[in-house]
C-alpha cells in the first residue's frame, strides 16, 4: 500500500460562548485548524487534524497548509502508511518541529493502518488496558470570580469530580481568590488542579501554590515558562501539589530533561503536541522507566484529534487517567462537529467505538462550508 496523495484543508469553528477559554495564553474564541485527508493506491483514505495555535505552539493554518502541501506531501507520496515509524522519519528529515503538522499525517496514517487490518488504532497499540469510556476533568477558564462560582456550579451537576482552574494570567491575588471562589463551591471532597500555561515566574508559582493550600489544590500545572527545566524543579521542591509538565514537554528530549531535573511528577501528553501517536506512546513509556506519571492533554481538539487521543489513553497503561483525570472533552466546547459520527461526549465521560482505524469519519462537506479566511 502506497501513499498517493495528501489534502489538508482549513476549517474554523467557533468555540460556544459559555465554555470560552481565558488562559496566561489568551483568549481562546474560535478554533481554526487543518484537518488533513490521506489517500492510498488501496482506496483507503485516513483522516487527521492539526489543532495548530500561534500563542501555544507557533504553528498556524496558513504555515501548517503551506508546509503539509509543499514540503511533507512531495516526500511522503509513495511512502507506506503503515510504516508508521517510517513516516515519521520521512518528516523529520524534512523539517524540524512542526509538531502539529506532522501529528495530523500521522493519525491519519494509523486511521489508514486500522482500516486496512480491520481493527481500532488501540487494538494496533497494544490493546485496551482500561474501558473505552474515560473520565475528564474540566478546564475552567479564568474567569471573574461570581463567573467562576457559577460555572463550577454547572459543572458540579454535570457530575464532574475533578476541576482544573486557570491561573496565571497577570494577577496572583484575582488567582487565589478565582481558586478559593471554586473550592467554596465544589466542597472539599472533589478534587482541584491549577493550570498557569507558564504564567508565572518560579517565585510567584511558589507563592501562590502557598496562598493557596487552604483550598487543597491537588496539582499545579506547567506553573513556570517554557525551557525553564531547574525552575520547575524548584518549584517542585517548593510546594505540596504534585507538579505536571505540560508546555514544556514536546518530545522525548524535553522527557529527558524532565527526569534529568526531576522537575515534575507526571506529564501532559496528547498526539498533537507530541507529533503524533507514535512519539505520545514513546514519551509516556519513557516516562513510565524514570518514575514519572502520565495524563491527556487537550488543545481544544475536535473529533479526528480527540479520537487519536482516546485511542493512545486507552492503550498505554502509564496513561493513568484514573488517578490524575486529562482533558479530552474538545469537541464538546464547538459550537459544530466536523465529522458524520461524532465522539460521544458526556458529562466527564468521553467514550469511543471499537471501530477500525480512529472511528471518525470527516464530513468533508462541513470543511469546504467553513473556511479560514
Amino acid at each position: 500500500m502506497k501513499i498517493t496523495r495528501i489534502v489538508a484543508r482549513q476549517v474554523l469553528v467557533p468555540v460556544k460562548p459559555q465554555k470560552l477559554m481565558i488562559t496566561a495564553l489568551g483568549q481562546h474564541r474560535v478554533s481554526k485548524y487543518v484537518i488533513v485527508r490521506v489517500e492510498t493506491d488501496a482506496g483507503i483514505d485516513g483522516a487527521g487534524e492539526a489543532t495548530v495555535a500561534p500563542l501555544w505552539s507557533g504553528e498556524t493554518v496558513w504555515g501548517c497548509q503551506a508546509l503539509i502541501d509543499h514540503v511533507l506531501a512531495p516526500v511522503l507520496v509513495g511512502a507506506d502508511p503503515s510504516d508508521i515509524a517510517g513516516i515519521d522519519a520521512i518528516m523529520d528529515r524534512a523539517t524540524q518541529d512542526n509538531w502539529f503538522a506532522k501529528s495530523a499525517i500521522e493519525m491519519a496514517c494509523w486511521d489508514i493502518k486500522g482500516k486496512d487490518a480491520g481493527k481500532p488504532v488501540y487494538e494496533l497499540l497494544g490493546g485496551a488496558v482500561r474501558p473505552l469510556a474515560v473520565r475528564s476533568r474540566f478546564s475552567l477558564a479564568a474567569y471573574a470570580t461570581e463567573r467562576a462560582r457559577t460555572r463550577a456550579q454547572e459543572l458540579v451537576d454535570e457530575g464532574f469530580t475533578t476541576i482544573k482552574v486557570k491561573v496565571g494570567t497577570g494577577s496572583t491575588d484575582a488567582d487565589v481568590e478565582r481558586v478559593h471562589a471554586v473550592r467554596e463551591v465544589i466542597g472539599p471532597k472533589l478534587a482541584l488542579t491549577i493550570d498557569a500555561n507558564c504564567g508565572y515566574s518560579v517565585a510567584a508559582a511558589i507563592d501562590a501554590a502557598h496562598r493557596m493550600e487552604p483550598d487543597n489544590v491537588c496539582l499545579f500545572e506547567q506553573p513556570t515558562p517554557r525551557g525553564d527545566f531547574e525552575g520547575l524543579a524548584e518549584v517542585r521542591r517548593n510546594v505540596k501539589p504534585v507538579i505536571m509538565a505540560d508546555d514544556m514537554a514536546f518530545d522525548l528530549a524535553d522527557a529527558k530533561e524532565l527526569a534529568h531535573h526531576k522537575a515534575c511528577d507526571l506529564i501532559s501528553i496528547y498526539p498533537g503536541k507530541n507529533g503524533g501517536i507514535r512519539k505520545s506512546k514513546e514519551i509516556v513509556e519513557y516516562a513510565a522507566k524514570h518514575g514519572m506519571a502520565c495524563s491527556i492533554g487537550s488543545n481544544l481538539e475536535l473529533d479526528v484529534c480527540t479520537a487519536a487521543m482516546a485511542h493512545l489513553v486507552v492503550a498505554c497503561e502509564n496513561m493513568q487517567v484514573e488517578k490524575y483525570p486529562g482533558d479530552m472533552l474538545g469537541p464538546s466546547y464547538h459550537e459544530f462537529p466536523i465529522v458524520k459520527d461524532p465522539i460521544d461526549i458526556k458529562g466527564p465521560f468521553t467514550t469511543i467505538t471499537n471501530k477500525p482505524g480512529l472511528g471518525v469519519e470527516v464530513d468533508w462537506a462541513v470543511i469546504e462550508k467553513n473556511p479560514v479566511t
